[in-house]
């Protein structure tokens, strides 16, 4: 007699902002897809059940900031499936690391490979990004190419979600706003979201060609922006971000939001607790919630690189180890004053509408993809760091436990991951 089910996960408590649970639930499993959430499944024949008793049981997580582009991007490249389903996440999006030129590089060597389901903002540059975007003058309106990676875009429209590109001082005044409209041309011309960067990435030039303050680049880029775009790095410890030179935040950023654009947090190396205090404070609530991890923010050994010194060396401090992941991010938010039924949105139905696979992706919905995140939600004294030397402390910590890509079973063993230090 065949059974009803392949797997059944057990007694943990179902948090899916899709269909509206947040409530102890089974979930079946058939086929690698989502057969039935219930109360109870325990009556149903099954080859397989999993016992999840006190544990979160999500839609897979996405990570709406990853940067994956593996060997070709440098150190900055992290592997796929260490920050994907080895660290229960089960969808990253690489976030410019491919451009017109090393996309058919991108899907052959790491998103058809990986376990993880690996999409793409595509890098506005045709450079992409090397180093972790090291080298400023390869940035400038002479490293687009507007033609070529809307032709890369439409012959890869399953793996690129957005555009990716930077507003940020350094470049503006390098080169003004010409980067910024040349990406919108490509975002408006694929019908796809533009990425952008904010904060201060690159040292600023002896000589500027154009004076900007750092509060002119939100001041000037919103304006050119579109419903779906995505403003990222909101908490950002760097000028040029969402808080002005006022310590307050920009007047134009609730503009932003009525017009219909998005924030996602971006979190990386650019994280300040105190500026997070203040966005957060503003009543401003980012929708999605990328880690932004990659090789000069994590714990793992650094390859070989060409710079011998990067901006984002200061690496992320937790408990005095150096160490990171999706949950950890989500943790620090908890630790802020944020609900989880605030959080999981940003992890799941919302990271799915930000790449247009909402009802696809971020959802336990009957006849998708078994796509399943495991979590632990530990109690304790908890203190975050970030690189400005600020810090939080909460009393509960996230972490994963193993996730389900299409059915299949991933541990939660990624270096990356930090131990419980309460």
């Amino acid at each position: 007699m065949t059974s009803e089910f392949d797997l059944v996960l057990t007694g943990g408590h179902v948090i899916d902002p899709a269909t509206n649970i947040d409530a102890p639930f089974d979930i079946g499993l058939r086929a690698g897809k989502i057969a039935a959430v219930a109360e109870s499944l325990s009556r149903h024949e099954t080859d397989v059940s999993i016992d999840v008793s006190g544990k979160i049981i999500l839609p897979g997580m996405i990570d709406t900031h990853a940067h994956v582009y593996e060997h070709v991007s440098g150190r900055f490249g992290l592997n796929p499936d260490m920050v994907g389903v080895h660290s229960g996440v089960t969808t990253v999006i690489d976030q410019g690391g491919a451009s017109c030129m090393t996309f058919p590089g991108f899907r052959h060597f790491i998103a058809e490979p990986a376990a993880t389901r690996v999409l793409a903002s595509i890098s506005a540059y045709v450079v992409g990004g090397l180093e972790g975007h090291y080298y400023p003058d390869l940035y400038g309106p002479k490293g687009v190419d507007v033609d070529a990676t809307i032709r890369t875009v439409d012959a890869n429209r399953d793996l690129v979600c957005g555009i990716k590109a930077h507003a940020e001082i350094g470049g503006f005044e390098r080169w003004g706003i010409e980067v910024i409209r040349m990406s919108k041309e490509i975002s408006r011309a694929v019908e796809l979201p533009l990425y952008i960067h904010f904060g201060q990435l690159w040292p600023r030039p002896d000589q500027p060609a154009i004076e900007y303050a750092a509060e002119d680049i939100l001041r000037n880029v919103v304006p050119l922006l579109e419903a779906g775009d995505v403003l990222a790095h909101p908490f950002t410890r760097h000028p040029g971000g969402f808080v002005n030179d006022a310590d307050e935040v920009h007047p134009i950023v609730q503009e932003a939001l009525q017009r219909g654009l998005t924030i996602d947090v971006g979190h990386g190396s650019h994280f300040s607790f105190d500026m997070a205090r203040r966005v957060l404070d503003a009543g401003i609530l980012p929708h999605t919630l990328g880690a932004d991890m990659h090789g000069y923010n994590t714990a793992i050994p650094p390859s070989p690189g060409t710079p011998n010194e990067h901006p984002d060396d200061e690496m992320h401090a937790f408990g005095g180890n150096q160490a990171f992941s999706l949950t950890l991010a989500m943790s620090e938010l908890l630790a802020l004053g944020l609900e989880l039924k605030e959080i999981v949105p940003m992890v799941t139905t919302n990271a799915a509408a930000m790449v247009g696979r909402q009802g696809e992706l971020g959802t336990l919905g009957v006849g998708c993809d078994a796509d399943i995140s495991v979590l632990s939600q530990t109690t304790g004294h908890f203190v975050f760091g970030d690189n400005s030397g600020g810090h939080a402390v909460g009393n509960s910590l996230l972490q994963p436990l193993f996730c389900l890509k299409a059915g299949n079973k991933f541990e939660a063993n990624a270096p990356i991951l930090p131990s419980i230090i309460a």
